[in-house]
C-alpha cells in the first residue's frame, strides 16, 4: 500500500499495487485534475508515450489497443498501427473529396463547402500522421481557432467535417476508432433569419427585370413564389414543371426526397408565357444551352441598385416561409412546401416580426378592457370567451398588413402586366 500527497489540498491518495504496467497518473495544476499517459515500447525497443488526457478508462482502453497492435506486429499480421504510422490526414482528406464529397454523389454546394472546412483542417492536421490525431489535438484546435475569432458555428462545420472524415476512414477499413466522436460541439448563437419587407421586393424585382442579365428576373420570382433553394431552381427543368396541373416537381431535392411544390397564378402565367430553346431542357440557360452554375455577379448588382444590403440569396427562401406564417399559414403546411423534415427546422425560418407579434399581444388588451368591471380598474374576468379571442386573433394577427392574399405574388402584379 503506497500513499500520495496532493499539492495542493494536501489529502492523501491511496492505492494498491498498479494493476496495469505502462499507465501513468500525474496531477495537471492547471486542470486541477489527474491526467493520464501510457507508456509502451515499439517492436524495435524504442519508448514511447502518449498523454491521453483525464479519463483513466480511455488511458487503459488506449493501452490495450497498443498492446495488441503490438503483438500481431510481431506475430507478422497487419496492423492497425502501423497503417496510420503511414497515412497522414491530408491523404485521407484528399480521398475523402474524391470519393465521397464529390457530385452526383453530394450537391455542388455541400461538395465547395466540404473543400473549404477541409483546407482548414489542413492547415494544422495535414501532415499529421493518424495516430497522432487525439482528441485532445482536436481540442487544441478548437482553441486555437477560438483565438483566431472564429465563430463557433464555423468551428463546430470543421470538427463536424473531420468527424464525417473519419467515420469514412471506419467504413473503408483504414481505421477504428473516431477521435473526434465525442467531441462537444460550442454553443451556437440562434440563427438570425433575413426577410424582406414589401417595399423590399418591389425594389429588388425592379431591379432585377432592369439587369442585363434577362434569367435574373424569373430565377428570384421562382424563389420568392416557391421557397426552392437556387440549386434547385438553376437544375430546374420543363419535365419538372406541370403547367396543367399547376405543380413543381422536384425529383432528388436535399436529402435525397421527392418534393412537389404547388404553383400560384402569378407564377403560373410567368412561366407559361416563358420562351422554351428548342435544344436544352433546362429552364434556365445561357446562350451555349448550358444551365447556369451561378448568378453571383447579375445578383449582386441587382440588390447593390435596390439598396438592400446584407441580403444572401438564400434569404428569399426565408421571405417565403415568413410571409405565409405571417398569412397564417401553419408550420406544418410550411415545413412540407420547404421539405424540411421536421417542423422543428422551420421554426427556424419562419420568424415573425415584432410589428405582428405585437399585434397579438394587442388581442389580450382588447379581451381585458371588454371585461372591466369598474371604470379604471382592471379585474381579471370570471370567464372569457373563446370565440370572441379567435376572432379577435383572426382579425388582428393573423392578416398582416399585405395587399392581396399572397403578399409576393400580389406586389408583382402590374410588373408582370408591364
Amino acid at each position: 500500500m503506497g500513499e500520495r500527497i496532493h499539492p495542493k489540498s494536501g489529502k492523501v491518495y491511496r492505492w494498491g499495487k498498479r494493476e496495469v504496467q505502462g499507465l501513468i497518473e500525474s496531477y495537471d495544476s492547471k486542470l486541477r485534475k489527474k491526467v493520464y499517459t501510457i507508456e509502451y515500447y515499439l517492436p524495435n525497443l524504442k519508448k514511447k508515450r502518449e498523454k491521453i488526457g483525464t479519463c483513466k478508462r480511455d488511458a487503459l482502453d488506449r493501452l490495450a489497443e497498443v498492446r495488441t497492435e503490438i503483438r500481431n506486429i510481431k506475430q507478422g499480421r497487419s496492423s492497425e498501427f502501423e497503417i496510420k504510422k503511414k497515412l497522414q490526414f491530408e491523404e485521407i482528406s484528399a480521398k475523402f473529396l474524391q470519393e465521397y464529397s464529390r457530385p452526383p454523389r453530394k450537391e455542388s454546394s455541400s461538395c465547395a463547402r466540404d473543400k473549404f472546412l477541409v483546407k482548414n483542417l489542413n492547415k494544422v492536421f495535414g501532415n499529421k500522421f493518424l495516430h497522432q490525431i487525439t482528441r485532445e489535438s482536436i481540442e487544441d484546435y478548437q482553441n486555437k481557432r477560438l483565438d483566431e475569432g472564429k465563430s463557433n458555428s464555423t468551428i463546430n462545420r470543421e470538427v463536424a467535417c473531420m468527424k464525417t472524415i473519419f467515420n469514412k476512414m471506419i467504413d473503408w477499413k483504414l481505421t477504428k476508432e473516431n477521435p473526434a466522436s465525442k467531441m462537444k460541439m460550442l454553443r451556437e448563437p440562434p440563427p438570425i433569419v433575413r426577410y424582406l419587407a414589401a417595399d423590399e421586393i418591389e425594389k429588388l424585382l425592379k431591379a432585377c427585370e432592369m439587369s442585363e442579365a434577362k434569367h435574373l428576373y424569373p430565377i428570384v420570382f421562382v424563389a420568392l413564389n416557391t421557397g426552392m433553394r437556387l440549386d434547385e431552381i438553376l437544375k430546374l427543368k420543363w419535365r419538372d414543371v406541370d403547367l396543367p396541373n399547376g405543380y413543381i416537381h422536384i425529383e432528388k431535392a436535399k436529402g435525397g426526397k421527392r418534393r412537389d411544390i404547388p404553383l400560384n397564378s402569378e407564377l403560373t402565367n410567368l412561366l407559361r408565357f416563358s420562351i422554351k430553346k428548342p435544344n436544352t431542357e433546362y429552364l434556365f440557360c445561357d446562350e451555349n444551352d448550358k444551365p447556369f452554375s451561378n448568378i453571383n455577379r447579375s445578383w449582386k448588382t441587382a440588390k447593390r441598385r435596390a439598396g438592400i444590403k446584407k441580403f444572401r440569396f438564400h434569404d428569399l427562401r426565408h421571405s417565403f416561409a415568413s410571409y405565409l406564417v405571417m398569412s397564417g399559414v401553419d408550420l406544418y403546411t410550411v415545413s412540407k412546401l420547404l421539405g424540411h423534415s421536421s417542423v422543428e427546422v422551420t421554426q427556424r425560418y419562419a420568424h415573425l416580426s415584432p410589428k405582428y407579434k405585437k399585434m397579438a399581444v394587442e388581442v389580450l388588451s382588447k379581451v381585458f378592457t371588454q371585461h372591466k368591471q369598474k371604470i379604471g380598474t382592471l379585474e381579471a374576468p370570471s370567464e372569457i370567451d373563446n370565440a370572441g379571442v379567435a376572432q379577435l386573433v383572426e382579425q388582428g394577427f393573423c392578416k398582416p398588413q399585405v395587399v392581396g392574399s399572397n403578399p409576393i405574388a400580389s406586389s408583382r402584379g402590374n410588373i408582370l402586366k408591364g
